[in-house]
């Protein structure tokens, strides 16, 4: 099988400005699955029967992406402190391996540092803007969103090289569901919990699924992912849980009428998931032939949040 070159190390033309060249630098079109999050917990509120305060929402969700561009952007930084990404030769970019903006000399070492820490602390004025009308449980939840984007990489915690990065992965864009709900409720309740886990679940699928090219790479800069723990062979099967447990989970949810009935259009994305699990079965060591199936896991989160909130959405409509 032919494989493409451009997978294995990026190309780019010269950033016209700093602004093109810091914003690609966070990745841009992996916060698809914040906004998917964001859009679930807006949903949960309608669907509860709240109006939805749109321009609290929109700030949400606008400091929701901040947050995780800051993330990918720390994570960037400390994968070139330990070396993993200098040493990974089988990435399929721009799915794994990073952004490789370090690497190729786009920023520094300092800057990206520097860069992912701003990111970060720019949250927190819009959080606590955001507080004062949702109330206290909101700072717990944004306090305990940024501790997991900072631990996921960063000593002492360095959750994913723990083999800890899926947990983490699912309490993050848990907690984003959660928020964003929170903000148009002002209190803690069942349905964001119940619809966002399944959703969060698919898109620690997507952490778990690249980590398979990433391995070696991995394994010699000393992270214990799980893929690393396990080996390809063996972690293979534990995505197919994975993926199953978010799909049943939902589909448990509504037969016991938890959520929405308009919420079945969610597990439409399962032929993605199913795709992507036969093929990762059939190529788990063989890191080249997993654009398909990293590629069908991207889609089964992202058409899976959307769906899910349009399914909330409509139960609002129709209350």
């Amino acid at each position: 099988m032919s494989v493409d070159k451009s997978l294995a190390e990026p190309v780019r033309d010269p950033f016209p400005n700093a602004f093109a060249r810091y914003l690609a630098a966070t990745r841009p079109a992996f916060l698809t699955v914040t906004f998917a999050g964001s859009l679930i917990g807006l949903g949960t509120a309608f669907a509860d029967g709240l109006s939805i305060d749109w321009a609290r929402a929109l700030v949400t969700i606008l400091f929701a992406l901040v947050a995780h561009a800051g993330a990918n952007v720390v994570n960037d930084y400390f994968d070139a402190l330990n070396g993993t990404d200098a040493l990974n030769t089988e990435l399929l970019h721009p799915y794994t391996g990073g952004s490789r903006f370090i690497q190729n000399g786009y920023l520094s070492l300092a800057e990206m540092r520097r860069f992912g820490y701003l990111l970060l602390a720019a949250v927190i004025p819009g959080g606590l803007w955001l507080t004062l009308g949702a109330g206290p449980g909101l700072l717990a939840i944004g306090l305990a969103g940024l501790l997991v984007a900072w631990a996921y990489s960063a000593p002492p915690f360095k959750l994913m090289s723990r083999g800890m990065g899926e947990l983490a992965i699912t309490a993050g864009w848990l907690l984003v569901v959660l928020g964003t709900d929170y903000v148009q409720r002002g209190e803690l309740a069942a349905l964001p919990l119940v619809a966002g886990l399944p959703f969060a679940l698919l898109v620690a699928a997507i952490l778990y699924i690249n980590q398979f090219p990433d391995r070696r790479a991995d394994e010699a800069a000393g992270k214990r992912t799980v893929v690393v723990r396990l080996g390809p062979r063996t972690a293979s099967r534990g995505y197919v849980a994975l993926v199953a447990f978010a799909h049943l989970w939902l589909a448990g949810a509504l037969a016991v009428g938890a959520v929405p009935a308009g919420t079945a259009l969610a597990l439409l994305p399962l032929v993605f998931s199913v795709r992507a699990a036969r093929a990762l079965l059939a190529d788990a060591e063989h890191p080249a032939r997993l654009v398909a199936p990293i590629r069908d896991t991207i889609a089964a989160a992202n058409l899976s949040g959307l769906l899910l909130a349009i399914g909330l959405g409509a139960a609002g409509l129709l209350a």
